[in-house]
This record gives C-alpha cells, sequence and structure tokens, in this order.
C-alpha cells in the first residue's frame, strides 16, 4: 500500500511539473555530432576532410560574426551505463585560429537533467589565439547515478576551432580529475531528487515522441494534399506512424518505470536515507564544533568565517596539514612594577583585555600529529583603570599618572597594538580516528602552545568621564603618551578542545623613558574556532 501511495504521488507531481528550459538556442547536426548556438546565428559548424586521410573528418566551428557574446559547441550524448564507477579520460585534437576569447573540449556527466555530477569546459586552461594540432584531454569520475555523458568541443567568442579523433577511454581510478565539479566529490542524490527526475524523464519522453509524431503527421497530410498520396494512403501512414511512436514510448517508459519501481522499493525496504529530512539542511554553529554532520548538510560556523558542505568536506579541510582558526581572547590586564603586580595604580577586575586575530596551524611533521607551528595575525586591545580618582598627564618624555582635579566617574587608557603571534602548539588530538585509520584534526583534545608575539602601536587613548554641571562629559584624548611604538613579549596558552587559559608578558615596557619600568600582563581566555 506504502509503494502504490508513493508511486501515485510521484506521478502527480510530474504531471503538473514543467520540464527546466534550456536557454533558447537551436540544435542541428553535422553527420553524428550536434551543435547548439543562439538563436541568432554566429558560427558555422561542418566537417572537412583531410586531405591526406580521406576516411577522417575534421569537424570545425567558425565565427561568423566580429563580436559575439556566448559559444558555440559541436557535441556528443551517450548512455553512462558502461562508464559508472570508473575514471574516464576524454582525448582529442585541437587546432585554433585567432580564438580570442577561449576554445575547448568539454565533457559533463549527469543525473537526467536533474543535476550536472561531473564536469569540465577548460575554461581555466582554454585554448587562446593560434594554434597547430595539440592533443588535450579531460579526466572525470563517473558516479553510479550517472545516466549520461555529454562531451564535446566549444569556442567561446570569436575565431575557429578545428578538431578531430576525440575518444572517451577507461583509465585508472587514480588518475586525479581535472573539472571543476569531480564526480569523487559527488553527493549522494536523495530519493525525492531521483524520485522527480524519472518522472520528468518520462514525460519528456512522451512529450517527445507526440511532438516527433505531429511533425510526422503534418507532412503526411503535405503530401497528401499535393495529391502525392491518396487519402487512403495518408490514414494508413499515420496509423503505422503513431503505431511506431507508441511502441517507441512503451519501451523507453517501461525502462523508466522499472526504475522508479525499484526506487520505491528500494526506499520502502529502507536502503534509502531521507537525505532532506535525516542529513539535510543547514547547521548554524557559533563557536568551533568538531562533530560529524550529515552527508548533505551544510554547516555555517559563524565563529570562523567557514562554510562546510557535508561532512566529507568537514572532514577533509579539518585534516589538512595546515589549517585556519579565527581567535579570540578576553580576560584581565594589568602591569608588572618592579616585578611584582600586587598593590597595583590600577583596577585588578576593572582591567581587561582583548584579542581578535585568524592563525594558520601547520602540522610539522607529516605523519604525527603532535607538533603544530601556529602563527597569524591579531589586534589586542589593552585597557587600564587606575585607582583613586587619578589620570595620565604626559610630562615631557615622562608619563605621570596623577590625581585628577574632577570627579571621575571612569578612567581608562587604552592600548591598540598589531602583533603577529608565533607559538609552538603540542596538540594531544592523536594521529588516528575512532577506527583506526589516520586522521590529524587538531583542536579535538588537550592543547599547549608556548611562545611569543611581536608587533606596532597603533595608537593610544585616554577616556575620562565625569558629571560637568549636571551634565554627563566623556573626554577622549588621543596621543602616544609617550608609549612604545614596537612591542614583543612572551605568551603561552594551555587548554581543551577550543578553548584554552591564556597568558600574555610584553617584554618593553608600557611607556619609553619612564623612571618607574611597568610592563604589561594579561589573563584570561583563548578560543581558536576551528
Amino acid at each position: 500500500m506504502q509503494k502504490i501511495i508513493l508511486f501515485t504521488a510521484i506521478m502527480l507531481v510530474a504531471m503538473v511539473t514543467k520540464l527546466n528550459a534550456q536557454n533558447n538556442g537551436s540544435y542541428k547536426y553535422v553527420l553524428d555530432w550536434s551543435y547548439w548556438e543562439p538563436e541568432s546565428p554566429n558560427y558555422n559548424m561542418s566537417f572537412e576532410k583531410d586531405s591526406e586521410l580521406l576516411d577522417q573528418n575534421i569537424f570545425t566551428i567558425k565565427s561568423i560574426k566580429s563580436k559575439i557574446d556566448g559559444f558555440g559547441t559541436l557535441m556528443k550524448t551517450v548512455q553512462s551505463d558502461s562508464f559508472k564507477g570508473k575514471t574516464v579520460k576524454m582525448s582529442g585534437f585541437v587546432k585554433t585560429e585567432k580564438v580570442k576569447s577561449w576554445a575547448g573540449l568539454w565533457m559533463r556527466v549527469d543525473f537526467y537533467k536533474a543535476q550536472v555530477l561531473a564536469f569540465d569546459n577548460m575554461q581555466n586552461r582554454g585554448i587562446k589565439g593560434t594554434n597547430d594540432w595539440m592533443k588535450y584531454e579531460i579526466v572525470l569520475f563517473v558516479p553510479e547515478e550517472a545516466t549520461s555523458i555529454s562531451y564535446g568541443t566549444l569556442l567561446d567568442g570569436t575565431g575557429q576551432v578545428w578538431f578531430k579523433d576525440i575518444t572517451l577511454d577507461v583509465v585508472d581510478n587514480s588518475l586525479e580529475e581535472t573539472g571543476s565539479i569531480k564526480g569523487r566529490k559527488n553527493k549522494t542524490i536523495s530519493f525525492e531528487k531521483r524520485a522527480k527526475a524519472i518522472a520528468d524523464e518520462i514525460k519528456s519522453i512522451t512529450d517527445g515522441e507526440k511532438k516527433a509524431l505531429k511533425s510526422e503527421v503534418e507532412a503526411v497530410d503535405q503530401d497528401l494534399s499535393k495529391g502525392l498520396i491518396s487519402k487512403e494512403k495518408a490514414e494508413v501512414l499515420k496509423l503505422e506512424k503513431a503505431s511506431v511512436r507508441a511502441a517507441t514510448i512503451e519501451s523507453k517508459v517501461a525502462i523508466e518505470e522499472a526504475k522508479l519501481n525499484q526506487l520505491i522499493q528500494d526506499r520502502v525496504d529502507g536502503k534509502l536515507e531521507d537525505e532532506t529530512s535525516k542529513n539535510g539542511g543547514r547547521m548554524i554553529m557559533l563557536g568551533g564544533s568538531n562533530t560529524e554532520i550529515g552527508k548533505n548538510q551544510t554547516e555555517i560556523n559563524i565563529a570562523s568565517l567557514k562554510v562546510y558542505d557535508g561532512n566529507e568536506d568537514k572532514k577533509n579541510r579539518q585534516s589538512k596539514r595546515t589549517t585556519s582558526q579565527m581567535v579570540f581572547a578576553a580576560g584581565l590586564n594589568n602591569v608588572v612594577t618592579n616585578d611584582k603586580v600586587d598593590k597595583s595604580d590600577f583596577r585588578y577586575l576593572g582591567s581587561h583585555f582583548y584579542e581578535l586575530g585568524v592563525t594558520y596551524n601547520s602540522r610539522i611533521l607529516e605523519n604525527d600529529n603532535l607538533l603544530h607551528a601556529k602563527y597569524g595575525l591579531s589586534v589586542m586591545y589593552n585597557n587600564l583603570r587606575p585607582t583613586d580618582n587619578r589620570s595620565f598627564v604626559v610630562n615631557g618624555n615622562q608619563t605621570d599618572l596623577v590625581l585628577n582635579t574632577k570627579d571621575l566617574s571612569d578612567s581608562r587608557f587604552r592600548n591598540v597594538y598589531l602583533v603577529a603571534p608565533v607559538h609552538l602548539e603540542f596538540d594531544f588530538s592523536g594521529n588516528k580516528d575512532s577506527n583506526g585509520k589516520p586522521f590529524f584534526r587538531t583542536h579535538n583534545s588537550f592543547r599547549l602552545g608556548v611562545g611569543g608575539y611581536a608587533g606596532i602601536n597603533l595608537k593610544s587613548k585616554q577616556i575620562l568621564k565625569y558629571d560637568d554641571n549636571n551634565l554627563n562629559t566623556t573626554e577622549r584624548l588621543k596621543g602616544d603618551f609617550n608609549t612604545t611604538d614596537f612591542i614583543y613579549g612572551l605568551s603561552s596558552y594551555v587548554g581543551y578542545k577550543s578553548t584554552s587559559l591564556y597568558l600574555k608578558y610584553d617584554l618593553n615596557p608600557l611607556f619609553k623613558d619612564n623612571a618607574v619600568k611597568q610592563n604589561n600582563v594579561s589573563l584570561g581566555l583563548r578560543f581558536d574556532f576551528n
């Protein structure tokens, strides 16, 4: 009963859904090759005989306008049955003359008209200008779901291209794909998409045969009107042609119905997952995550500014030898005076630091996940809040912390730095996954980093807030305040997964020439978002 309901629903959808329209254009044929171009003729497409090898056809595409926005192509389409699960190499010889934009071979692996499974048109390595005969190749993997392979030669813009000896050969699966859409990275096609594609194909077969029959009947009627055949003969011919078309529809549709029946049976038997409900959709993450996602699920990681398209993509990118992270850190900030941080002139809980940056994490040893070089670029904000209603005053080359005559509600001294941190990181995430396979994902266990940083002071600012005749007043004073222009220091962190306890200490004094040297020190939490 469930099978009947599913089948009925699919057929109803097919009856009310139109096929996706292709770009407006026209198809014609040159021997066993078809060609497509926009409605307005832009190209001559034909074949020439080789003067030395009379049995060899050389096909050509030549522009007939001085300016063309678009392309023309000669192509073939074959069934993919004998190529499924295999790597296919398309090769051929191409010659060009005055190609202004680009030309090239192209190949596309399709699942009906619903999805392109693999594609390469050589656009990233297109043939330009004038070139003598040269052999070119395209390599694509053909997934099991494939229903057809289309291939050919195209000319974009103006010029002329010749091609010959186009072949498709099965090659070793170790050969790397050349395409912009790679067949080996193709995702599982959902049940709903497969069912709709098959139903659309059934409708396309029926509509195509009906259209062909209409043309044949019109041709018979024309012969009848010209007196070339009798009325009785015309009726017989119409019935014969209708019978042939009906038989064609029946045989082709039977193949697709068998596929549809098998698909539904696999779904009823639980062999197919509901990709849209179980593994589909989007997952929005605010922080770092090493959890798995569905095959067709998209993870949008806001903190790390990354989008993972399925679990395989996430796993591969997080296991690369060099990965990137967004870093955010925050905590308490103060100064060390005469090697001490107690009895500070600045509030312990009111003085803060913030850091925002991007880091790269490179595994030092190719097959060991323990040691990593971590380096990047960060912006640091160090804030100090003086105690006892004090603020900074510049006195020549000295910067003094003095009592302010106003009753301050807030006194804050901020320095903003651009620094390049470098750390040696010990990552104890291990070298293998739960199945014992080699695996080098980082930030999945305890981590320890030791290193330092160096950079420049971007700006210094003092912010004072007070009440002036019952008016809330804020003063923002910008200047160098005799602060050190170049900063450098030591830093370390220890933590679990993306969260660490973070300590950093400036080796340079806060102020260049002050009699009492004070060095900035910060302690807080650090988050490395993968």
